[in-house]
């Protein structure tokens, strides 16, 4: 039987817990990532090379690396970082081995399917965009409205985000990254930071359009985290209302969330998609923001299978 293909969005820490899941369940995987982040390891090495900055990237790879001596050995020295007090300090070894993977191939998508190769990944890795991004954000906050510039400035704000912005507005976007979500047999969104790796996607108007005919095939899952600075004071119907703004042609096939922020809000927001609503408990015990991969992958499984109209999935093992 064909292996379903399945292009996961998202950036850092979300997409990672998402592609760690969907490992599960033996699809064809496809990582889009976001590539805004200024910060770090990554932040410096924008700066000093103006490359694509690499840590979400390598994060990725380091999800899809096989669980084999050889693939759990490579994705623990991508990990590693040098303790050095000098100009290494801080720096992760896995976006030093991008950047001189792109440096020698003078190609982002190849570069990345070489280090992907090596790590014997189960799915390939491609960037949102070949130029690197800013976002920018509008802050409302008490004393007034301000503009704060930079992922990392923007995901620590305190305040409400009432808009984003990204520079360049027309950036340039692999021609494999939309022939993978125009051809992926489901596409999950999330979770991860809302605005900076999540809604970021709909400011890059190919991107955007892509998903928005993918929305049949498109399941959204929702946070779990409270303590997101980007989010804090609001809930997973905010996060579905701020989606539903910025992008008013998108509706997703199935939305996922975990229990503990089912409420009639979120219901009746859902409702009103038109979308179908799966709720579950999902969180890692000893956790406020995490996912259980086990249970994540379970609801997974059920949401991919609904879109397909196929029967109800055998339950994934734990």
């Amino acid at each position: 039987m064909t292996r379903r293909r399945v292009v996961a969005l998202g950036g850092g820490h979300g997409l990672a817990t998402t592609l760690t899941a969907l490992r599960r369940l033996d699809a064809e995987l496809t990582a889009v990532v976001t590539v805004a982040d200024d910060g770090g390891s990554s932040g410096r090495l924008r700066t000093e090379m103006g490359i694509l900055p690499p840590g979400d990237l390598r994060m990725a790879l380091s999800a899809l690396c096989d669980d084999s001596e050889w693939g759990t050995t490579w994705r623990d020295v991508l990990q590693t970082r040098f303790s050095t007090g000098g100009p290494l300090d801080g720096h992760a070894l896995g976006n030093l081995l991008i950047a001189v993977l792109w440096e020698r191939t003078g190609d982002i998508v190849d570069g990345l399917a070489w280090v992907a190769e090596l790590l014997h990944a189960q799915g390939r890795v491609l960037p949102l965009a070949l130029e690197p991004l800013q976002i920018s954000a509008v802050v409302r906050r008490p004393t007034g409205r301000s503009v704060v510039y930079g992922q990392v400035a923007v995901a620590t704000a305190s305040g409400e985000l009432e808009a984003l912005h990204l520079e360049p507005s027309e950036p340039a976007v692999p021609e494999q990254t939309l022939d993978a979500i125009r051809d992926a047999d489901a596409v999950v969104l999330g979770p991860g930071s809302w605005f900076t790796s999540v809604l970021v996607h709909f400011l890059v108007a190919p991107i955007a359009a892509a998903l928005v005919e993918a929305g049949p095939r498109t399941v959204l899952a929702l946070n779990i985290a409270y303590e997101d600075k980007e989010t804090l004071g609001t809930d997973r119907v905010d996060d579905i209302r701020a989606l539903r703004e910025l992008e008013p042609r998108f509706r997703p096939a199935v939305v996922l969330v975990d229990s503990q922020h089912d409420d009639a809000a979120l219901r009746a927001e859902v409702a009103q998609w038109g979308s179908h609503l799966i709720v579950a408990d999902m969180r890692a015990d000893g956790t406020t923001d995490r996912h259980d991969a086990v249970a994540f992958a379970r609801r997974l499984s059920e949401a991919l299978h609904a879109i397909s109209g196929e029967s109800p999935p055998p339950e994934v093992a734990g």
